[in-house]
């Protein structure tokens, strides 16, 4: 059998060449420390217990399939959700349950895209989203993230890459990888873009209740007026419930404009029948009452101090620097190329993984155009997160002693007293 050359391009490293080597160690005995999960229940961060116990209960009549777009009363609540924000226009038909957002990107982009249409994606960026443009037929167009200002998009850039075949602005906020939260000018910016030149927003929102210290997420949707916005989010990281796949995306815009569109996402949402009904009716249950992820980002909270445990560590390494995530699950750490001069970053994860038993992601695998960045996840126990930068530490402490070439992998106890890291 051949393989499509729609996917000759296609890449999704997350769980690519390097994942496959950590599966075989793993095979052969090794215990690898994963810091490249953005899941949170292998970390302890479990679903709320009345979440769960919602799902079971209506179980045995979530035997048949739904409506197509989704159950009746999981839309409803999303839409009173989201009203409750300020998107009075929201209402139940705008709304389609899928199987996870991931389901929904694709589907929300094949039935929007023609061959060679353009969509401008962010660097770095969640990568699922420049493969589905590409599978789509489109042609995936980075604008550039300035690490420098909060990575906050560089609107100069995203406008500069607008041409005569571009269709749409993919906005991810809170983003993933670098948990950067966008203030209210910069979404009003995407919003003035999409007005001056005809183009529909597409807003990945699934981290919007993640967020710390003052950090605030406002919906695009919220600033973009009669301008087309497609809301993505779901339960699989405020809930900590990703295997239930449960995710949603809402349709704004001048309906006149997007009338045809519906016609069509409700054709593909019909040739898979229906999102998975057992985790549509956790919904509900998730959106109402007390928001348990509000104990975990607060000052004290878990994740907000596995967050300031990570980024303090990572910047306390000679020739790395570390942005504090405002939000999301992630930190995207520099290394300074004039330390550490790696040539190909998915070699420096694969080598980091074979001899210090760790993983993380390498940063072109999210598309940053340089071999000078990783992502370290924050879910881990605090015992994790020194453990992994301990290591991190003394792997690169081989770049500075031997130069490039990191052979010896030096261990916790034997690296150079010019490591901060050297008494923790």
């Amino acid at each position: 059998m051949q393989n499509s050359s729609r996917l000759r391009d296609v890449r999704y490293d997350l769980r690519g060449p390097v994942q496959h080597i950590a599966k075989q160690m793993e095979v052969e005995g090794h215990r690898i420390l994963r810091m490249n999960l953005g899941d949170p229940a292998p970390f302890g961060l479990e679903a709320p217990e009345s979440i769960v116990v919602d799902m079971i209960h209506h179980l045995r009549g979530a035997q048949g399939y739904s409506d197509s777009k989704g159950i009746f009363s999981a839309r409803t609540a999303i839409s009173q959700y989201y009203q409750t924000k300020g998107l009075m226009q929201i209402g139940v038909e705008d709304i389609f349950v899928g199987n996870g957002v991931s389901e929904l990107i694709s589907m929300t982009l094949q039935a929007f895209l023609e061959s060679g249409d353009q969509v401008l994606i962010p660097a770095p960026d969640y990568p699922l989203w420049t493969a589905s443009v590409m599978l789509s037929g489109g042609d995936a167009v980075h604008y550039a993230c300035d690490e420098n200002n909060n990575w906050w998009p560089d609107m100069a850039d995203v406008e500069a890459k607008i041409t005569d075949r571009t269709r749409a602005i993919v906005v991810i906020n809170p983003n993933n990888p670098t948990g950067a939260v966008y203030p209210r000018h910069i979404l009003e910016q995407f919003a003035d873009l999409a007005r001056r030149h005809d183009l529909v927003l597409f807003s990945d929102e699934i981290y919007e209740k993640i967020l710390f210290e003052d950090a605030v997420h406002i919906h695009t949707a919220s600033v973009a007026g009669d301008i087309p916005v497609l809301t993505f989010s779901g339960l699989s990281k405020a809930y900590r419930m990703p295997g239930y796949r449960a995710g949603w995306v809402a349709i704004t815009g001048n309906r006149s404009a997007t009338s045809a569109y519906r016609e069509s996402l409700e054709l593909l949402a019909s040739l898979r029948l229906c999102p998975n009904v057992p985790a549509q009716h956790a919904i509900q249950t998730s959106l109402g009452g007390y928001q348990s992820i509000n104990d975990l980002v607060k000052p004290g909270g878990r994740l907000r101090q596995q967050r300031d445990l990570a980024c303090r560590l990572l910047n306390e390494i000679p020739g790395i620097s570390c942005v504090p995530a405002a939000g999301a699950m992630y930190l995207f750490p520099r290394l300074d190329p004039q330390l550490y001069p790696i040539a190909n970053d998915e070699q420096f994860v694969i080598d980091l993984l074979q001899q210090q038993k760790i993983l993380v992601s390498h940063g072109t695998a999210f598309h940053w155009p340089a071999p000078d960045h990783f992502r370290f996840v924050i879910l881990p126990a605090e015992s994790d997160i020194r453990d992994a930068v301990s290591r991190i530490a003394a792997f690169l402490a081989g770049y500075r002693v031997q130069g490039s070439t990191p052979a010896a992998g030096l261990p916790v106890d034997q690296m150079p007293d010019a490591s901060p890291l050297a008494t923790e």
